[in-house]
């Protein structure tokens, strides 16, 4: 809740205009919509889901191709997009291209680990204030409820979809709303946003 909607495209778009200050490749337009079926209880999400998104995706890149395009890197803001992307990129490489993906908040867990593994927390918090402080709504911001266990007291809830089962790590689909009413995932983080 303490942040804007759009965050998905906010983050990506100010990274790749600091991108195109430094070098000379082009950047296409943002695809603004996601496939995010986990998130959609919440308010404010537009749900392309992942056919939806494949298509429009497949016929961007496959525009670039057209055009000449052999590597194309996509800036990724959402997490539920990586499999479609994934499926885009696969596709062109039997034709010849190269599709290479970057999620931004995985280069900022690597830059600062004790973020790593957050939805909604100090690493969306921080970029979006980095963009503009005045997009964060403060009086939002409430101690980290952590993630509930909803399946059952032998599988833990371990992260977004994921419960702990014997040492293991085991994915269980559901909706975010499950596990966290406010959509932040903070658990083994040392800070909130």
């Amino acid at each position: 809740r303490h942040m804007p909607l759009g965050t998905d495209t906010l983050i990506p778009d100010r990274l790749l205009e600091l991108i195109e200050e430094k070098s000379d490749v082009l950047i296409a337009p943002t695809i603004p919509y996601g496939a995010c079926e986990c998130l959609e209880p919440y308010p404010g999400t537009i749900n392309l889901g992942t056919e939806l998104l494949y298509n429009l995706l497949y016929k961007v890149v496959e525009n670039l191709y057209n055009h000449g395009a052999r590597k194309i890197l996509v800036l990724n803001g959402h997490g539920g997009n990586i499999k479609t992307i994934e499926r885009v990129g696969l596709d062109f490489e039997k034709k010849g291209a190269l599709v290479v993906m970057l999620n931004w908040w995985l280069m900022t867990w690597d830059m600062k680990p004790e973020w790593k593994g957050g939805h909604g927390g100090g690493e969306e918090t921080a970029a979006v204030m980095g963009i503009d402080p005045a997009l964060i709504h403060t009086e939002y911001l409430e101690e980290g409820e952590g993630i509930r266990n909803d399946v059952s007291n032998e599988l833990p809830s371990a992260s977004w979809m994921d419960v702990n089962f014997k040492g293991g790590s085991v994915t269980i689909p559901r909706p975010i709303r499950s596990i966290t009413d406010n959509g932040w995932l903070t658990h083994g983080m040392s800070i909130d946003p």
